[in-house]
Formats: structure tokens, sequence, C-alpha cells
């Protein structure tokens, strides 16, 4: 591996080429803003979009990237609004195409970088994965959806879903 990679970026790459894509978690140690999770190398080794979770715990938010991967290795060809089974147990998340205009500067730093570094011009394509609340099964944008969920999950798309 060239020399120039910093040992964080070294095994990032690592990751990815050992297991498919790296889950970068992140959480706000004074508890102000939503922990998140996203993938890095879903667009080099499944050729898709990466993936952005937001509000839950950083290990289950892991293994739902980890879901993605397979459910995507095995022919799921991402899209706005699709709907993905078994990736949080008990209810469907929705994906929506994240264009937030602060994606690649606060979120998905590191997916950029990687898109970048594997020779790509612009920024990747990015999907936010959305959980419904568990006691009424609302999606943020829905009547009556829990204040909790909605605050959770940082809108990076613009649109309905």
């Amino acid at each position: 591996m060239p020399t120039h990679y910093s040992e964080h970026e070294q095994n990032m790459l690592a990751d990815i080429e050992e297991h498919g894509f790296q889950s970068k978690g992140v959480f706000d140690p004074d508890g102000n803003d939503p922990n998140f999770c996203y993938s890095i190398g879903f667009t080099k080794t499944l050729e898709a979009p990466e993936f952005i979770v937001f509000g839950l715990d950083l290990e289950l938010m892991h293994n739902m990237l980890w879901e993605v991967f397979r459910q995507v290795q095995a022919g799921a060809k991402p899209e706005h609004g699709m709907r993905w089974a078994d990736v949080l147990e008990g209810f469907d998340c929705i994906s929506l195409q994240a264009n937030h205009p602060e994606l690649f500067t606060e979120y998905a730093t590191f997916a950029n970088w990687f898109w970048k570094d594997q020779g790509n011009e612009g920024h990747p394509p990015v999907y936010q994965l959305v959980w419904p609340g568990a006691q009424q099964g609302l999606f943020p944008w829905e009547e009556d959806c829990d204040p909790y969920v909605i605050e959770m999950q940082p809108k990076l798309w613009s649109g309905d879903p």
C-alpha cells in the first residue's frame, strides 16, 4: 500500500479489501446530535450507492449496513423509496437518496474521500436508510410520527419519499 496514506486510511482500505466495505460509526460525546453510521466501499465492491443511517445504537446500525450489503450482493438494486425487509428486526426500512448540502462535509466524509481516492469525480451516490418508530410503525414524514423518531433522523433527502 502506498506510504502517503495515513494509518487510518490504510486500515480503511484494508477493511474494504477484506470485507467489501467499512462502516464508520460517529457519535456526539455531548449527546446533542444523533449517532450515525455510514458505509465506505459499496461503490467499489458492489458498484452501488453508499448508505447512511442515523439515531440507533452504533452496533445495530453497523449490522443494518451489513444486511444491506448482503442484499445488494445478492442482487437487490437500491432505489429512492425502496423498502428493505430484514434490515431492522420487525420493521421495513426505506432508502432515500441523500443530497443534503453538508452530506460530504458533515456526514459521509470518508466515503467521499474514498470515492475520490478511487479516481472518481464529484461525489458518491448515498442513500439514507430511514427506519420507522417502534411503537406506531410510522416514518418521519408520516402524520403523527413520534417526534423522537423525527429528531433522531436528520432529513438528508429532499422532496417526498
